[in-house]
């Protein structure tokens, strides 16, 4: 988040009650206010601070019950201990820290074969922050072939333009990717009936500068998988009649831990050649805490020489193809904890028992005969719903009212061509049990009474978070339960699903 330095004296009316933080536990201890928005001269007592912290942290909404995100909130103690144990290990010090490198190169190995990578060993990956940084990579690696498939070496530019094609339903990494790396972006608008790419869409956009096509294995919107498969057949077919050879990327950030428990059979990932590159967030369904991520390539063909970069002032050479250098190690301990803990058939009982949730969720929203439901089975564990009428009140009347029981279920429009229809979204992870989900659906029983006996939710703008306001730029209101988030976007930006 992009944040303005705060001016003290034209915070909420300059105020000393906003200026300084005034610890009530800590009275006895401190003799002077502690500011907010600048360093304090003197230091505070360890538990002081602690308490204060805690205490304001308190303000945030339940991780038990946020159901917007699909990153993990619960984890093992046995992990949570190994991630404390690692907290000071620096993962690119790889001469100080040989195991911890070797431990993700494991996890590496044990996920291109989880994806089908080929047998002939010659697939690569690397751990990153998330699937952001790995969709950053992915993406270039994409450019750098399509450059170097032009015949032009590094530094030598071209008056052609790559472009890459992709769904209006991506994550909003996506857009970055192309906006930072000079791509331009070609979206394949989705419909009143479909909320996923199109394929016969995404091949007529389609040309010789096409660097590829992105295919998402659980879109943020409603959870749907996209039709990878038949994306590729139509590659193949376009190839064949004119040449153009376009590789597919999958952004498998959410399903990539799904799938392949839940629907061993479908084919997504490199069992089609035509994949040359998939990410998929760890910190997802992978169950490990934020920020983990990984991205893997089919060959090492598909990945050029000239974008890995060999580092040995930290001691021996060490190759490298990150955004970001230094870097934390204890998620990817945790990663290989889960891996060795879990294992395929432990991953399967808790993607079955996650889906089994979902269903059962979406039956009994079914049964209260106000919505309809628009994510599809055999994909993520989420639940997608739409109002069938909003005369009296919408989705996000229901999302605040759900927020005063403590809920976090998001409420936003889907993407363009689309955007008319405005959606709840929960999504099912580990912590959210039959217990939890049948309290759900009596509070939102008990709000859609409420509702329709005309009593309205209280809704309120949290000032608490100040954010950089690009010029040009217009406030878009996108509603989680009471709490109204601003979030800023140029005129013709989507709206963004939230993670």
């Amino acid at each position: 988040m992009l944040t303005n330095k705060i001016d003290p004296s034209e915070d909420d009316g300059g105020s000393d009650a906003n200026q300084y933080l005034a610890p009530i536990y800590g009275s006895r201890e401190v003799g002077e206010p502690i500011p907010r928005f600048r360093m304090p001269d003197s230091s505070s007592s360890p538990r002081l601070i602690a308490q204060l912290i805690k205490d304001e942290l308190n303000l945030d909404g339940n991780q038990s019950l946020n159901l917007a995100t699909f990153v993990t909130t619960w984890m093992e103690p046995e992990a949570e201990e190994l991630m404390a144990q690692s907290l000071g290990k620096n993962f690119v010090d790889a001469d100080e820290y040989p195991q911890t490198i070797a431990i993700a190169d494991r996890c590496v190995n044990m996920i291109a074969d989880l994806f089908n990578a080929p047998n002939s060993g010659q697939a690569l990956g690397t751990a990153t922050v998330g699937s952001s940084e790995a969709i950053h990579l992915a993406g270039l690696a994409l450019k750098w072939r399509w450059r170097n498939s032009l015949g032009e070496g590094a530094g030598v530019t071209s008056h052609r333009v790559p472009n890459i094609v992709m769904g209006a339903n991506v994550q909003v990494c996506w857009e970055k990717f192309a906006r930072y790396f000079d791509v331009t972006p070609r979206y394949v608008p989705m419909a009143s009936d479909r909320y996923v790419i199109g394929v016969k869409e995404a091949i007529d956009l389609v040309d010789e500068d096409t660097i590829g096509v992105v295919g998402i294995l659980g879109s943020t919107y409603t959870g749907e998988y996209e039709p990878i498969e038949e994306l590729a057949n139509a590659l193949d077919d376009l190839q064949a009649t004119n040449g153009i050879d376009v590789p597919i990327h999958v952004d498998a950030a959410s399903g990539g831990f799904v799938a392949p428990f839940l629907t061993p059979n479908l084919k997504w990932d490199f069992r089609l050649p035509r994949v040359h590159s998939i990410n998929t967030s760890g910190h997802k369904y992978g169950l490990v805490y934020p920020g983990v991520g990984w991205v893997v390539w089919r060959d090492r063909q598909y990945l050029p020489d000239d974008l890995i970069f060999h580092v040995n002032y930290l001691g021996g050479d060490h190759p490298t193809f990150n955004l970001n250098f230094s870097r934390g190690s204890s998620q990817i301990i945790a990663q290989y904890y889960n891996f060795l803990r879990l294992g395929r058939r432990g991953y399967t009982q808790v993607m079955v028992a996650l889906d089994s949730t979902a269903r059962w969720i979406t039956q009994r929203i079914e049964e209260i005969g106000l919505f309809k439901v628009l994510s599809a089975e055999e994909t993520l564990p989420v639940v997608c719903i739409s109002l069938v009428d909003t005369s009296r009140y919408s989705v996000f009347d229901i999302s605040s009212s759900l927020r005063e029981r403590g809920w976090i279920v998001p409420a936003y429009t889907l993407a363009p061509n689309a955007s008319e229809i405005a959606v709840l979204r929960i999504v099912v992870r580990e912590g959210l049990g039959m217990d939890l989900a049948s309290n759900l659906i009596d509070d939102l029983k008990s709000v859609i009474d409420h509702l329709i006996r005309g009593h309205k939710p209280a809704t309120r703008v949290n000032h608490r978070h100040r954010s950089l306001v690009p010029k040009g730029a217009k406030a878009t209101k996108v509603t989680s339960g009471n709490h109204e988030e601003i979030a800023m976007q140029k005129q013709k930006d989507k709206p963004q699903g939230i993670c």
